[in-house]
């Protein structure tokens, strides 16, 4: 029987750093003075800024690197998330589903991860300084998981990190619709054709914006998730040391910066991100490994609840103090998100 490249707590643990590396870019983006981040968009002065701030380091270095890096943890999500559906739905012991009954259950799982985190957000936006403009329309179509489909996505998302749930409907939907047990050249294709639609457009125009927002600028990680579970096994590996993993995130970090400093090298720098934490999983010590494990068992809470501590922490960092605010920002998340968790055990 092959096995898997990844076992279940690798896979758990890459979700504790991705969730870290989302969270402290969320709020290190916000921050005056900061490199910003080319997530939807490529503009090569940012590119220019991140090298400068890597090259010439000064207090604001470890801001910098999260701001301009850490969204990156996004398609760590994505590619777990290809790849969980392969292991749970392509053998052949597993269950079929019609595509309704597939959607349902994907969609109520979104759902019931995203109520508690949105109403525990909207509580703090208006006890807080400049709470955001709710509309009705807006709240429901958020609800639906449709709203990145509308013009201007970033406009209306609010929390920002929230648009992940209609990205996630939207690929959850072409796997079961395209992908669901049919050819890996199908994956291959469609990782084609969404590289090419991007590639054509404007790098800092509204269309690139919109496709980023959608599947089009999700199918990379996601397909690399699903191709990574059908056809890698992790027998082959088995002679790689802590050491030979510790290289290898080395090489994947290095490539990282690389190819986010010019537009065609930064469509494709999600699958160096995804190589670079797979290995350091790999190479972590155990008590770190641990850990990060621990983080990745309340990543789903820590997702949903972070924008409401950024709301309430991110003014001690206005005001001087950043790297204060970060701390207490990290405490707190982290506090939080184990506190809905244990909740949640409790109910159950």
């Amino acid at each position: 029987m092959k096995t898997s490249i990844l076992t279940k707590d690798e896979c758990t643990a890459m979700r504790g750093i991705a969730i870290m590396a989302i969270m402290l870019h969320n709020y290190c983006h916000w921050l005056n003075g900061t490199v910003r981040e080319n997530e939807y968009k490529f503009h090569a002065d940012r590119a220019a800024g991140m090298w400068q701030a890597l090259t010439s380091p000064d207090d604001l270095f470890l801001a910098n690197m999260l701001s301009f890096f850490g969204h990156y943890g996004v398609p760590v999500f994505l590619f777990l998330s290809g790849f969980g559906l392969v292991l749970k739905y392509e053998n052949t012991t597993s269950p079929r589903h019609s595509t309704l009954g597939f959607m349902h259950i994907h969609y109520l799982k979104l759902l019931k991860m995203m109520v508690p985190g949105f109403v525990f957000f909207i509580i703090i936006d208006i006890m807080t300084p400049r709470s955001f403009h709710f509309y009705c329309d807006k709240i429901i179509e958020q609800g639906l998981m449709i709203i990145n489909l509308f013009p201007e996505p970033n406009r209306w998302i609010w929390p920002g990190p929230y648009w992940f749930f209609g990205l996630m409907i939207e690929l959850y939907l072409i796997y079961r619709l395209v992908m669901y047990r049919r050819p890996s050249w199908i994956v291959a294709a469609a990782i084609v054709v969404c590289f090419l639609a991007q590639v054509f457009c404007d790098p800092t125009g509204d269309t690139l914006n919109y496709l980023r927002y959608n599947a089009v600028g999700g199918i990379l990680p996601f397909g690399c998730g699903i191709l990574a579970a059908r056809h890698l096994c992790g027998g082959a590996l088995s002679a790689f040391t802590r050491g030979h993993w510790a290289l290898l995130t080395l090489v994947a970090s290095a490539l990282v910066v690389v190819m986010s400093l010019y537009e065609i090298s930064w469509y494709f720098a999600p699958v160096a991100v995804i190589l670079a934490t797979a290995c350091l999983v790999k190479s972590l010590p155990h008590w770190l490994l641990h850990w990060s494990i621990w983080l990745g068992g309340i990543s789903a809470a820590m997702f949903v609840t972070h924008p409401a501590m950024r709301k309430i922490f991110i003014p001690v960092s206005h005001r001087g103090d950043i790297y204060d605010g970060l701390m207490l920002y990290v405490i707190a998340a982290i506090g939080v998100a184990w506190g809905f968790e244990h909740i949640k055990k409790l109910k159950n």
